[in-house]
């Protein structure tokens, strides 16, 4: 399925956001051109979010104003070269949204600005508040005014709070961060921008991904050796800047280097003078991490590397183990492009079929996901592909897919296959049915609208006009997820799965 545009297609089901920082380092005012590389590091992250976007920027001084620009569209659409003149700063915040909880509102673009006792700050949010609605009235009962729908405002509301230790010596932004964060179990990542620092927050639960990149000098990258820039990766005065990103296949059209991962719980501060981590929040007792699962299925791309591991090699190893718990009898093994090919690659290595293309992409009609009726999406998914009928005539095929979740892409694609000339056509799934919704930043269906809780699933490759169709179990899943798996050994790994098994990490507070 293609990663980002037809999973949304069938589905509705939408990435979270996108979320950029970046800092300069060395003598201020910079010469690094800041604004250029958060706009690049979103182009980046467009795959999370392409409704709306924003940037924020400030020289760092005590007395800066906070310059910003925002829009709807992609970020190309939205910042021009003299946008990104007006925001030339020190240091800058940026997103990439789809909508969730608020919707497709102007005011609910970010990042948001507000004014706090100590001046202004900035905020940038990727995921969602399972316990917004109390908060809400938390906030309000406070007399706090909100100006939008967004739970990401009632983040950054939360930290316009002094926090209960008080603030004796000044700001205490890591204080008031960790009493915003006992208030909020999940979700969210987030990058904060007050004064001349940048704060990178991950939830307790590390739902959503993090990371932190190193901005290498010209000369590391423009003809030093790799062995000197590995050596030089863990000192702080080789670089020009320090940047953090919702996935690390950001950076490397930044010049930048993938440093670490901000660990569940844990608040960074990045600053001129390097990054430090402040503190770990943890999580109740006996908890294990919850890191979205599907963010490997298909919301990261597979360049990006998450848990220490490429997400490609995750994808590749959910094709082997859907090979051995639903082999087929084939002549072709395919894939409706992009995201589940990988995976269809290890289902034919693993079964020893040869892999082919039967589905063409047209790279450029739009997002089937936007167009308002149920006839014009299903026409809209037979204007992505054209069919190499050459490849597939008189074969049976396998087609390999990454999810089913409405099932409307699905459907016409084995339809036109048999048209062509398909002999057979069997599809497997290398990821488990979607029962459930997600209440933790992925925008799912209700669940009345999810295929696998419609059709029975003994009819289900019927209801698809497939010859056969089987999903990859969860225990295969988590399999191929964490088998690869490098963090530190002290470290608890831990997957939500809950839109596949309905047990959510958290209590929702709804």
């Amino acid at each position: 399925m293609a990663e980002e545009e037809v999973i949304n297609s069938d589905s509705g089901m939408r990435e979270a956001c996108g979320v950029f920082g970046c800092i300069a380092t060395g003598d201020w005012p910079t010469q690094l051109d800041v604004p250029h590389i958060i706009c690049l590091g979103l182009v980046g992250l467009q795959h999370r979010g392409q409704e709306s976007g924003g940037i924020v920027t400030s020289t760092g001084t005590k007395s800066s104003q906070y310059t910003q620009k925002k829009g709807c569209g992609y970020i190309n659409s939205i910042f021009h070269e003299e946008d990104l003149i007006k925001l030339k700063g020190n240091l800058g915040i940026g997103h990439t949204r789809y909508s969730t909880c608020g919707g497709s509102d102007v005011s609910n673009i970010q990042p948001f600005v507000v004014e706090t006792l100590h001046g202004p700050i900035s905020v940038a949010h990727n995921g969602e508040l399972v316990n917004s609605t109390s908060i809400k009235q938390k906030l309000l009962r406070h007399g706090v005014g909100l100006s939008t729908g967004s739970d990401s405002e009632l983040i950054t509301q939360l930290l316009t709070h002094m926090p209960d230790c008080g603030e004796p010596d000044g700001p205490n932004w890591v204080g008031r961060i960790k009493a915003m964060m006992k208030q909020t179990p999940t979700s969210y990542s987030l990058a904060i921008m007050y004064s001349d620092k940048i704060y990178a927050v991950r939830d307790p639960y590390g739902n959503r991904p993090l990371c932190i990149g190193k901005l290498l000098t010209a000369s590391s990258f423009a003809g030093g050796s790799d062995d000197k820039v590995e050596g030089q990766r863990q000192t702080d005065d080789s670089c020009d800047g320090w940047v953090v990103s919702s996935e690390s296949c950001s950076f490397g059209a930044i010049g930048a280097r993938l440093y670490r991962e901000v660990l569940p719980g844990e608040i960074v501060e990045l600053s001129k003078d390097g990054i430090k981590s402040k503190c770990i929040v943890d999580r109740p007792e006996s908890k294990l991490p919850a890191f979205c699962i599907f963010e490997y299925v298909y919301f990261a791309r597979p360049d990006s590397v998450l848990e220490g591991q490429m997400v490609y090699d995750v994808r590749k190893r959910c094709g082997h183990q859907l090979a051995i718990e639903a082999p087929a009898d084939a002549d072709l093994v395919s894939t409706v492009p992009e995201s589940a090919t990988p995976a269809a690659i290890a289902y034919a290595e693993a079964l020893g079929v040869p892999y082919g293309e039967v589905l063409c992409k047209n790279r450029y009609v739009g997002r089937t996901f936007i167009q308002p009726s149920m006839r014009l999406r299903k026409l809209g998914v037979a204007k992505k592909f054209g069919l190499l009928t050459g490849n597939f005539q008189n074969k049976r095929v396998v087609l390999v897919d990454d999810s089913i979740v409405r099932g409307n892409t699905m459907k016409p694609i084995i339809q036109m296959l048999k048209n062509a000339g398909a002999k057979e056509v069997h599809v497997r799934v290398a990821s488990p049915p979607i029962k459930h919704p997600c209440y933790m930043g992925i925008n799912i269906p209700t669940t009345e609208e999810l295929v696998a809780n419609r059709v029975n699933f003994e009819k289900i490759a019927n209801h698809f006009g497939a010859d056969s169709l089987q999903y990859l179990s969860v225990e295969g899943l988590l399999k191929a997820t964490q088998e690869g798996v490098k963090i530190d050994s002290n470290l608890p790994v831990g997957h939500c799965v809950a839109c596949l098994t309905g047990s959510y990490p958290v209590s929702l507070d709804w």
